[in-house]
């Protein structure tokens, strides 16, 4: 008995992690294979029962692993965001999460036959959307404009309310079946104050707390995540001693507000989180998948597609045209958010804690149901959604813009240079002084460590298509330049020349697929020196009268040429350029300080 219970909580890990693995070489979404695997280690082959495995521990298990997965989302929400997209994502967190409630109800009775009480409960849990799949499909698509913000928020956001709603169709329904038919409603409505405010409370108040403790050192660096893990169980924990499943706002709450305090030190915190979300998310689907029963799943037999089809084409896109009816969206921006809108983890541990509750007969229908949509809507979506963004023109095939690691002075005089060419630039950097500067100068800006997981998951990439890795840490920039190389592809990622460029280190440049820019010895060092001694970034079109003979001849053979672009195509000058520019490209270069501008 021990030497199968060892198995397979071994099984639960080598599995989750198998699976991610294998999903992230074939470049599949890796929720599709971590079903696959947990039904197979399940129902299949019966290597994993989640019941005998944890017994009572298994949905504490579960409600803790959530919190600590949507705190970690909760902390890439910026603020900042919301003064271009808090009405629109205000309507969809409202108004259209009631409509999707409603209709999906009305779905589940008629289309899937479960009991009012059962498809009222998986209406308000279908309410959510999954940060754990949107993360990575916003990642592929990389949309240009509002919608990725609106969507990276709404998938956060909306996780805690679909709890709330699915806390208060249970209660709701004690009260009605005690015949209190006129206390319902006022129950309802009280309980979702309720839940709401002890949410808001206990999220603030650790926040708080926990910004005093780490600002104030109190805390040494290698404890810092253990403490704020503390803090996390803790709120979550008292907010739901107060009011049943407020625990998820409370964290979300948390996260958030942590976010927006910059004078709090995240970076140890955010690279264990985003580690230890990576092993729950693996294992709790496993150890959920692995409790379905096929018998109920082949039950729903062609109900089941029907009711996917019925969320697919009419519940999300109906809730998403009168959530953003009047809102200044383009009518392709409202159509790529009425086409993405898969469910996840959230749904799916929620759905299982309510199963227990409701009881076997009362709650049968409920957790296949939830993960029937999951499975579908995971493989629709991540199929459908990158070609549609391209279709509606809210994805390039191939992106121009810049991501740069630094927000420095001559990072910012680089990224006002490609702006004015009509290139998106975001700046990424630690320092918040930098970060400050650059948004006082009208820049788009990141505060995070571009070596963090953080980096690639959370980041707006939406119309950016190369790196440069233009920081003062030539390991740093060596790194980075490695992990966004699977994000842009190795012809697109450069690096600063290495400061001490010995034929090592050239042969470890290679080897991580960079390409050193601008110049063979063009370091962060020589150029912070041309910056701080005056020189400026000048954009110069090149014409038949004023060639690039001419350019040489007015700027001299000092100037440094950063980047060309003609007809709308940037391309970065680096250390093995040898083309010469011709007629018609623009040039942006670095010019000395008596220099003059012929664009």
């Amino acid at each position: 008995m021990a030497e199968h219970q060892l198995v397979a909580l071994a099984g639960v890990f080598v599995l989750g992690s198998l699976a991610q693995w294998i999903a992230w070489r074939l470049r599949l979404p890796s929720i599709l294979l971590l079903l696959v695997f947990g039904f197979v280690a399940g129902p299949v082959t019966g290597l994993i029962n989640p019941d005998e495995l944890l017994g009572d521990l298994l949905f504490p298990v579960v409600s803790l692993s959530v919190a600590v997965i949507l705190f970690e989302g909760s902390l890439s929400l910026q603020l900042v965001e919301l003064r271009e997209i808090g009405k629109v994502l205000g309507y969809l967190l409202t108004l259209g999460a009631g409509i999707t409630w409603l209709l999906t109800t009305l779905a589940a009775y008629f289309v899937l036959g479960l009991e009012f009480h059962t498809s009222l409960l998986l209406g308000a849990l279908l309410v959510v959307t999954g940060p754990t799949v949107i993360g990575p499909l916003l990642r592929q698509i990389r949309p240009i404009g509002r919608v990725g913000p609106i969507a990276r928020w709404e998938g956060i956001v909306i996780d805690p309310v679909g709890a709330m709603l699915a806390v208060l169709v249970f209660e709701a329904e004690a009260a009605i079946q005690a015949a209190r038919f006129d206390v319902a409603t006022l129950d309802a409505a009280s309980g979702l104050l309720g839940t709401v405010a002890s949410g808001i409370f206990f999220g603030l108040l650790a926040g708080v707390v926990l910004e005093f403790v780490l600002t104030r050192h109190f805390v040494p660096d290698y404890l810092q995540s253990p403490v704020t893990l503390m803090f996390v169980f803790a709120s979550f924990v008292a907010s739901n001693l107060l009011k049943h499943e407020s625990g998820l706002a409370a964290v979300t709450v948390m996260g958030v507000y942590l976010a927006n305090r910059h004078a709090v030190p995240l970076r140890h915190i955010l690279e264990f989180k985003e580690n230890l979300t990576v092993v729950l998310v693996s294992s709790l689907f496993i150890l959920l998948t692995a409790r379905l029963d096929p018998m109920v799943m082949m039950d729903f037999g062609w109900r089941g597609l029907l009711f996917c089809l019925v969320m697919l084409l009419l519940v999300r896109p109906i809730s998403v045209f009168f959530a953003t009816l009047g809102s200044p969206l383009s009518w392709a921006e409202r159509g790529f958010l009425a086409w993405l809108a898969p469910r996840g983890i959230v749904a799916a541990a929620v759905a299982s804690v309510f199963a227990i509750r409701l009881g076997p007969e009362a709650g049968r229908g409920l957790v296949p149901a939830t993960f029937l949509v999951i499975a579908v809507t995971v493989v629709v979506y991540g199929l459908t959604a990158f070609p549609l963004a391209r279709r509606l023109g809210l994805a390039m095939a191939d992106p121009q813009g810049v991501l740069i690691a630094s927000a420095h002075a001559g990072a910012r005089a680089m990224a006002h240079g490609l702006q004015e060419a009509g290139f998106p630039v975001l700046l990424v950097d630690t320092n918040h002084w930098n970060i400050q500067q650059a948004r006082m100068e009208g820049l788009r800006t990141a505060p995070m460590n571009i070596l963090s997981e953080q980096a690639v998951t959370d980041l707006d990439l939406g119309g950016i298509g190369r790196f440069l890795g233009m920081t003062s840490n030539d390991g740093v920039n060596s790194l980075a330049a490695l992990r966004m190389a699977d994000i842009f592809g190795r012809a697109e990622v450069y690096q600063l020349t290495p400061a001490r460029k010995a034929e090592k280190q050239e042969e470890a440049a290679h080897h991580l697929r960079a390409r050193f820019l601008f110049g063979p010895e063009v370091t962060y060092e020589v150029l912070d020196k041309k910056f701080a001694a005056g020189w400026r970034i000048k954009i110069t079109k090149l014409t038949p009268e004023f060639d690039y003979a001419a350019f040489r001849a007015q700027y001299g053979d000092e100037a440094l040429i950063l980047f060309t672009c003609q007809n709308g195509q940037l391309t970065v000058r680096t250390s093995e350029s040898k083309s010469v520019p011709a007629a018609g490209h623009k040039i942006i270069a670095l010019v000395g300080p008596d220099g003059n501008s012929h664009a």
